[in-house]
């Protein structure tokens, strides 16, 4: 998909592409075609990644000298991380743009996906251990031991037991969704109107998120059995309420990541009032530093405050997708704005989108010239 962007490919050997993109688009990195078809022979995604290996940014320098491990056409015969699409890269400013929002159910299809939001909510919790008493009045004078005891915070293996179960759940409405457009497509003999790259970067995107906190720890056998379960569960039910009414299921998602900003920012307050004090230096898994483009000495924290704009993206796209008509124009195909939007605003209106699509085709027109 065409993105708002001047496109400047360089020599195979760096397998990227750079992009100069307007002041009001967000930033993304992505993985050119090369890389795509080399992902089986890549290395551990936890490995850390060199300059350019996941796409440019602008620490970016020049591209680096073809090495001894490219072989003859000079493609890389490794590649380093597994994500393949494109991805938002915040500034500090953006991380910290972000604010607990919802949005009021107003008809019967919205009720029913607020109110199975608040059904599949319970069920995390029991299933993770999720719980959050508000403070005490003399909270200042207990100990975190003695406020851990008596339920009002979590430790940091409960908030990574969290953390693992939401993502690997998280990850399945957009690739059901991308799905079932692109069936759809298939038998209509038409296009999609930009909708199936939008749902795929939001499922890969959440993988991502995944796939980082198992770098934190990986859990053992009962929980990954309760995963699978729930998984598949999950994955069914919402392919069948797909079908029926896309609609309702884009809205289920965007009050599902309502939930998702909250668990994030209740996280960042934790951490940054030292009531997680494993996690007040744990330094970034390398897998994130190259995946969000973080400073070399990032720690934990800047990842939570990563994910909770990743979430925080997914609320406002979904929410705005399902004020739409499944056949109208994805208005985020082309561009998306920052999160000075996404994070304080809950979604686009059916009118707002269509006049947000007409701007990117004419700044696309404008960029492209005569």
């Amino acid at each position: 998909m065409l993105r708002v962007a001047t496109v400047h490919c360089i020599p195979y050997h760096a397998a990227v592409c750079t992009r100069t993109v307007l002041p009001s688009v967000a930033r993304r990195t992505f993985a050119s075609s090369v890389q795509r078809l080399n992902i089986l022979t890549g290395t551990k995604a936890t490995e850390p990644g060199k300059t350019g290996v996941e796409g440019p940014h602008k620490r970016d320098k020049a591209p680096p000298p073809p090495t001894k491990e490219e072989d003859s056409t000079g493609v890389p015969s490794t590649i380093k991380g597994d994500w393949v699409l494109f991805h938002p890269v915040y500034t500090p400013e953006e991380l910290r743009s972000v604010d607990i929002l919802h949005r009021e159910a107003n008809t019967w299809s919205d009720k029913i996906a607020y109110n199975f939001v608040r059904v599949l909510r319970w069920g995390f919790d029991v299933a993770s251990g999720y719980k959050h008493k508000p403070l005490p009045p003399n909270y200042a004078n207990m100990t975190l031991d003695e406020l851990k005891k008596d339920g009002y915070i979590m430790d940091e293996r409960q908030w990574l037991r969290r953390f693992l179960f939401l993502e690997s759940i998280a990850g399945v409405p957009g690739m059901v969704a991308a799905t079932l457009r692109h069936l759809r497509s298939l038998r209509l003999l038409r296009r999609d109107s930009g909708w199936i790259h939008t749902l795929l970067e939001e499922a890969e995107n959440e993988r991502m998120h995944l796939m980082t906190f198992l770098a934190l720890r990986k859990p053992g056998l009962i929980f990954r059995a309760m995963l699978i379960g729930a998984q598949g569960v999950f994955y069914n039910t919402f392919f069948l309420c797909y079908m029926l009414s896309p609609r309702t299921c884009h809205r289920f998602v965007g009050h599902l990541e309502e939930e998702a900003v909250i668990t994030y920012t209740r996280c960042i307050q934790e951490l940054e009032a030292g009531r997680l004090p494993e996690w007040a230096n744990y330094p970034a898994p390398e897998i994130a530093k190259d995946y969000w483009r973080l400073e070399p000495n990032a720690k934990l924290l800047d990842v939570i405050y990563a994910v909770r704009s990743d979430e925080s993206t997914h609320r406002f796209v979904n929410h705005s997708l399902a004020n739409l008509k499944s056949n109208d124009i994805n208005p985020f195909a082309l561009r998306e704005p920052d999160m000075t939007v996404k994070g304080k605003k809950i979604a686009f209106d059916r009118e707002e989108a269509k006049k947000y699509a007409e701007e990117s085709h004419r700044i696309l027109d404008e960029r492209e010239g005569p």
